[in-house]
This record gives structure tokens, C-alpha cells and sequence, in this order.
């Protein structure tokens, strides 16, 4: 299968300009500037740490490298100057200019070509139409259980979470019946099929009356098949003997593929199956998941234990559908922000213009402004005057190093840069830091000028055995607000959306070995790479419905975060105990003199909540100054 030139691949990673911008340490937009305007959330290719993004970073954390601090100042002294434009540096910026004082200056550097962080805006053009979707943060998650800082922050950015559900419409999908596949790459069996998802929806006790019918299609043995129909079906205790404490600390001790290789007579060809499927939320597969994990997602085997959500403390699921989705994901709250913060760079006033809103990136670091965004931007150096009256901050922009003071600073970028950069950081602080690492994670934009595959198959996502690379992917968030609409027809453009978190699952590493690997792998893939597999895996599952990778492909965007994730805890890893209130993590976002820590990493949770509860946090440490 070979790919076309009709589809956009402007990734400026290819050639002369991946040598350029790793050499200058320039952006891809910087390297482009004279002549064309400046508009990341277009660029297309290989985005999220992009060229120009990382290779200062790198050099000081990999390779040691150390910037001298300039002795002049790049421009005048600043209240506060946080590290990092993502949801919890540009959060902090409001809390700060909110609580302190709208006149208060600010600046705000981040080391991409555009804000947001990890809430990054993909837009497509196809056919003359725009087509938006997600590079990252996805939703707005459990929005009833936010703190009432972060449901403030909210309300103050023009974000209601009601009308979605107008907007998102629950019912697109099943209306259409739609469902779930799930594929088996030729890469690991052989041949390319694409089969009825049985665990799609799966819960305690339910049978499905075709079960043994598509279980049937599956490319795996005669036995295997037997043996995952009596896993999904029976009703068996398999640790049957033991008392509810027991149950409970085993499952808790041992991973869920170990618990059915060893509690049941299901071989490994069955689990092989289902490995993959919690690496979207955790990074990793079953391997590296506890049975008591397995057990919360209502996992086949786990149903008749005589163990109920009451025994783990745990409601289980809330009431609110996951729903809350801008039809670019978090890169709406993002520019929310922006918008509070900086409104004449973001027109319009309400949350549903602001969908087809376009950011003038030119008004962002306008001097004489109270706040000012400094893109392309690598902080290098933070550290405490002498005095402890201020705070330094030396940064890499434009392969040039500049210094700026602040009166307060914020840290909101990778929190594991710290120790490279800060060099008043405790021994036990930086041993705290040291302790998680990112989950690396790649989120795919895929623009398709029709989806007739999709509705001749009778799917809307796919699953996928063993991946190559995605472990799924599917039509996304039929969203339709502020002018934007959601394809109604299969004729129409749309973005389909595919997950992938590198890890290396069966070799007996743990969940941070496997984030470990994984990234190494991930920074060793180009985006050519990535593509062919993205293109073969799409081939493969969609074949016979007529699609044609080559013609009905538009444009593709994966956006790679080899630091992805805030790091939460795992308790096949990690003491039990830990959590957001408990942890490490306590000690790795201390507070160093004028300098505080806010990112989701503090708060050992990688959701919207957590990067604003720690913006709410370190501004309150340096109001406390």
C-alpha cells in the first residue's frame, strides 16, 4: 500500500529543515517566518514537541549543557513570569492577576510555537471545509466534581458545561448503529481482519446472544476461542476459599494477565487479545495493570469474586457522560484563558464563538501589555536573587539567551526539567521528582474527505489486537457548536482520531520502564514512520469497504508527547496508598523561595482539574511572600 501526495504532510521534518531547526533551534514557524503567516494550529505532520520544541530542553537535561546568564535584562521587571504556557501556567496567570491586581505584569514563556501545552488545536482545511480536532488534552472531564477554584476558573473563562449536552449529540452513533470493531493486523496474525468488538461495553454478568458467532471470526486457535467464550460466560470464583481481605490484596499484588494466566484456563492467546486496552488510560496493558484494576473495569473473570465497589471505597462511575468536548478537546479552555487574559488576541466574547475564533498570534508578547505569551521560548535557569527579593529566569529563544526577572516565579512546564534548571532544588525534592516520569503519548488527527468505510462496516471506532501502533481509533466527538457542525452525511469530510502510548508490554518491565522505553522508541520514530503504520492500519481494517487510504486520506497529524501524561499513581507499582493527597509528589512541588510549582504533575493527576488546582496552590505560596 503506498501513500499519495494528496495527502498534506506538512511536517517540516523531512530533510533540510528537521537538519535546520535541530541545528538553530528554531521552530518550524520561525523557520518559515518571511514567508508565510503564523498559525500553528494548521501545521500539519508531526506536531506536539515539534522541532525546535525540545533540543534545548535535551541539551541541558541530556546532555549537560549550561546557558551563562546574560547580565543585561531582555526587557523590564515583571510581577510574576511563569515557565510554561499550558493549562496550569495560563491558569496561574488569571488566579495571579485576579487575586494580586489586574495591573500586575506577566509573562508567560513556553517552548512550543503555540500555547496550550498538551491542549493542542489540529485544523484541517478538506475540500473547503474546516475540520478541527484534538492534539491532546481531551475533555473536560467530571466537571460536577471539580474543586471550587477550578469550577470558578471555569465559569470566569465563559465555559458553562451544560449546553454539551446539546451540543454533543449522545445519540449520533447508535442512532446510526454504529458500533465497535476490533482489528487483528496482519503484522501479528497473519492477515488483516477486522471482527465484532465483544468487550466494547462489557459488564458483569452480561451475555451477548451472538458471542460465540463473533468470536467465532476471530483469527486465533480452536482452543482459544473455546476458552475466551467460557472466560466471558462463566460464572465461576475463581479464587474461591478466600476471605474478602485476601481476594482483595492479591488482586491488588498482581497484574491482570497474571491473574487469568494463573486463576483461569484462559491461555496467553486470549489475553493477548484485550491487553491492550487501558494504555489510553494508563500508558501500559494489562500486563502492567493490577486484577484489582481489572476488576473496577468490570474485566471478564472478575464478575463473580463476591467482591462489589463497596469493598474498594469506590462509587465506581458518576452520572455525568463524557461529554464536555470543544470540538478541538482542551485547546478550547486553553484559549478561554487566553482570551481572559489577552482579549484582543482572541476575538469574541462567548465560548461557542469561540470554536471558529482565529487567534492573532501577533498580539500575544505586545511590549507594554500587563500579560505577555513568549512562544518559542526554553526557560534555562530559574533562581532565587541574592536578596530573595526576586527571582531570574534565563531563557533560549531564537538561538539567543535572554534573562528577565520577576518579583514571582512559576514553574509550569515538565516538572522532571526542574533539577536541570533550578539549582537550588533540595536533594529530597529532586529525589521526589525523579521518582514518576510522563507517560508518552501520541494523539492522531486524521483528516478524511468522506467516511463511507465507516458506514458500510457498521463502525464508528476500532480496537486493536497486539497493535502496531494504534491501539485505537475511530470517528470523533460528534460535537456541533458555534457554527461548526459535525458531519451529518457519510459523503462529508470529517477527522477521524487514533490513541497511541508506546510501551513495551510481555517483557516483564514495570509501568515506568515501560514509559522509559517507550519514549526512547517514540523519539526514534520520524514521521514517516509513523505514517506508514498509520496508513497500513487503516488500509487493513477498513479494506473491502472501499476506502482507499491513498485518495480518501487528507491530511494527518500526530501530534507526539514523548511527556505525556502527568504520572498517576499505579498500585501494582506504587504503594497503595498513594493518590492526589498522598505521595511523592508532596515533596517534589515544594515551594523554593520565590519560585512555586504548578503543573499537572503536582498534582499526580492529568486532567483539566488537576493543572488548575495547582495553579490555584503555587499562586497562593507567592501571594503568601
Amino acid at each position: 500500500m503506498t501513500k499519495n501526495e494528496n495527502i498534506s504532510r506538512r511536517d517540516f521534518l523531512n530533510g533540510v529543515a528537521l537538519t535546520v531547526a535541530a541545528g538553530s533551534y528554531l521552530s518550524p514557524f520561525e523557520l518559515l517566518a518571511k514567508t508565510t503567516a503564523y498559525y500553528p494550529p494548521a501545521l500539519t505532520g508531526l506536531r506536539g514537541s515539534h522541532a525546535g520544541s525540545f533540543e534545548i530542553a535535551h541539551a541541558v537535561s541530556w546532555g549537560g549543557t549550561r546557558f551563562a546568564t546574560p547580565k543585561d535584562q531582555t526587557d523590564d521587571d515583571y510581577d510574576l513570569v511563569i515557565a510554561g504556557g499550558g493549562i496550569s501556567g495560563l491558569s496561574a496567570a488569571l488566579l495571579y492577576q485576579q487575586r494580586a491586581g489586574g495591573d500586575r505584569k506577566i509573562l508567560i514563556l513556553d517552548n512550543h510555537d503555540d500555547f496550550g501545552g498538551h491542549a493542542k488545536r489540529n485544523e484541517f482545511t478538506v475540500d473547503g471545509q474546516l475540520l478541527l480536532c484534538y492534539g491532546g488534552s481531551q475533555s473536560i472531564d467530571s466537571p460536577a466534581s471539580y474543586s471550587p477554584v477550578s469550577a470558578k476558573i471555569l465559569n470566569d473563562i465563559g465555559i458553562d458545561t451544560d449546553p454539551f449536552y446539546e451540543y454533543f449529540d449522545q445519540e449520533f452513533f447508535s442512532s446510526r448503529n454504529l458500533g465497535s470493531g476490533l482489528f487483528f493486523g496482519s503484522d501479528q496474525y497473519g492477515k488483516d481482519v477486522l471482527c465484532p468488538n465483544i468487550f466494547r461495553g462489557w459488564e458483569h454478568g452480561k451475555n451477548f446472544s451472538n458471542l460465540a458467532a463473533d468470536v467465532s471470526t476471530y483469527p486465533i486457535s480452536d482452543g482459544a476461542k473455546t476458552a475466551l467464550i467460557q472466560l466471558m460466560t462463566s460464572e465461576k470464583d475463581y479464587l474461591a476459599g478466600r476471605s474478602r481481605n485476601e481476594k482483595l490484596n492479591l488482586l491488588r499484588n498482581i497484574s491482570y494477565t497474571d491473574f487469568i494466566a494463573q486463576y483461569t484456563d484462559a491461555p496467553k492467546e486470549v489475553t493477548d487479545i484485550y491487553r491492550d486496552r487501558p494504555r489510553g488510560n494508563w500508558g501500559v496493558g494489562w500486563d502492567t495493570c493490577s486484577a484489582l484494576e481489572g476488576f473496577r473495569w468490570r474485566n471478564p473473570g472478575m464478575g463473580h469474586l463476591g467482591l462489589t465497589d463497596a469493598d474498594l471505597g469506590w462509587k465506581g462511575d458518576d452520572d455525568e457522560p463524557y461529554i464536555f468536548h470543544f470540538p478541538d478537546g482542551n485547546a478550547g479552555v486553553a484559549r478561554s484563558l487566553v482570551r481572559a487574559l489577552l482579549p484582543e488576541a482572541v476575538p469574541g466574547n462567548t465560548m461557542e464563538d469561540l470554536v471558529q475564533s482565529r487567534v492573532d498570534y501577533s498580539l500575544l508578547d505586545v511590549p507594554g501589555s500587563n500579560v505577555r505569551v513568549r512562544l518559542n521560548s526554553t526557560a534555562v535557569n530559574l533562581q532565587n536573587t541574592a536578596d530573595g527579593s526576586s527571582v531570574d529566569v534565563t531563557y533560549v529563544s531564537g538561538g539567543k539567551v535572554h534573562r528577565v526577572r520577576g518579583r514571582h516565579a512559576i514553574f509550569a512546564g515538565y516538572h522532571s526539567l526542574l533539577p536541570h534548571i533550578c539549582p537550588e532544588l533540595p536533594d529530597d525534592q529532586i529525589e521526589a521528582i525523579n521518582y514518576a516520569t510522563k507517560v508518552p503519548l501520541v494523539y492522531i488527527s486524521i483528516a478524511v474527505r468522506n467516511w463511507r468505510a465507516w458506514e458500510i462496516l457498521g463502525i464508528r471506532s476500532v480496537v486493536c489486537a497486539q497493535p502496531s501502533l494504534m491501539h485505537s481509533f475511530g470517528m470523533d466527538f460528534p460535537v456541533s457548536m458555534g457554527g461548526y457542525d459535525y458531519t451529518s452525511q457519510s459523503n462529508q469530510p470529517t477527522v477521524l482520531h487514533g490513541t497511541w502510548c508506546p510501551a513495551v508490554p510481555d517483557q516483564g518491565l514495570s509501568n515506568i520502564e515501560q514509559h522509559k522505553q517507550g519514549r526512547r522508541d517514540l523519539y526514534e520514530m520520524s514521521f514517516d514512520d509513523i505514517e506508514d503504520k498509520i496508513i497500513a492500519q487503516l488500509g487493513g481494517a477498513l479494506s473491502g469497504s472501499g476506502f482507499d487510504p491513498g485518495r480518501d486520506i487528507a491530511g494527518i497529524t500526530a501530534n507526539r508527547w514523548p511527556h505525556g501524561y502527568a504520572y498517576e499513581y499505579n498500585e501494582l507499582f506504587d504503594d497503595p496508598s498513594f493518590g492526589p493527597e498522598k505521595g511523592p509528589h508532596l515533596v517534589a512541588r515544594k515551594q523554593i523561595g520565590r519560585i512555586s510549582i504548578a503543573n499537572s504533575d503536582a498534582s499526580a493527576y492529568a486532567y483539566v482539574n488537576g493543572a488548575i488546582d495547582a495553579a490555584d496552590r503555587a499562586v497562593n505560596e507567592q501571594l503568601k511572600i
